[in-house]
């Protein structure tokens, strides 16, 4: 599976961006989605996950400022970022748990994306 996000770039305090991301290949089926952030000189961390429209889970930080989202029949996930804040800014990895063709489920990682939030 190979994942390719997009979407990131430089953006002012309380701006909005949208990144998304799509995995292509031979597998099964996808069954969680999500993105991850490094900020500089921190450790990765979950920013939001989805499963489906009713199973979603974000970071404290994050909490109705961003929405995750996600197209089945594209099979891609998407991050709607609100209100964007000086902390925001890192790399953002796209992230996605998916079962195999031999059903081996395995978890794969995008290269990252990166979003800066400076005025």
């Amino acid at each position: 599976v190979q994942l390719q996000a997009s979407g990131g770039g430089l953006v002012q305090p309380g701006g909005s961006l949208r990144l998304s991301c799509a995995a292509s290949g031979s597998f099964f089926r996808i069954n969680v989605m999500g993105w991850y952030r490094q900020a500089p000189g921190k450790q990765r961390e979950l920013v939001a996950s989805i499963i489906n429209a009713r199973s979603t889970n974000y970071a404290d930080s994050v909490k109705g400022r961003f929405t995750i989202s996600r197209d089945n029949a594209k099979n891609t996930v998407y991050l709607q970022m609100n209100s964007l804040k000086l902390e925001d800014t890192g790399v953002y990895f796209c992230n996605a748990e998916a079962i195999g063709l031999t059903s081996v489920t395995m978890n794969y990682w995008g290269k990252g994306t990166l979003v800066t939030v400076s005025s």
